[in-house]
């Protein structure tokens, strides 16, 4: 693999550098083993920081967990819409709204 990676161009290293997909790579249990370690850390640096805030502000966002191979991104939510907010208050609240 060194060899390879040293045969790239500058511009071919940058760009599988942007570009890279983790998940579709092998990893070893050390790396699955890393990987599970920087997720713990980054949750519980998450955890001491809204522990610690006074409520005001802005909440930080949960972590994303690393991606590993053969997981793929996970995918983003549109916002609910003001007519699916109104139709769910509706439902929750036994149609009395």
């Amino acid at each position: 693999m060194t060899a390879l990676r040293n045969a790239m161009s500058p511009e071919e290293y940058e760009r599988q550098a942007r570009n890279g997909k983790p998940e579709e790579g092998r990893w070893s249990m050390t790396e699955q083993l890393l990987a599970g370690i920087t997720d713990s850390l980054h949750q519980l640096e998450y955890i001491l920081v809204v522990a610690n805030s006074d409520g005001k502000g802005r909440k930080p966002r949960r972590p994303e967990p690393m991606r590993r191979p053969g997981v793929a991104p996970k995918q983003q939510r549109e916002p609910m819409s003001d007519q699916a907010a109104s139709t769910l208050f509706k439902m929750i609240n036994g149609g009395a709204a």
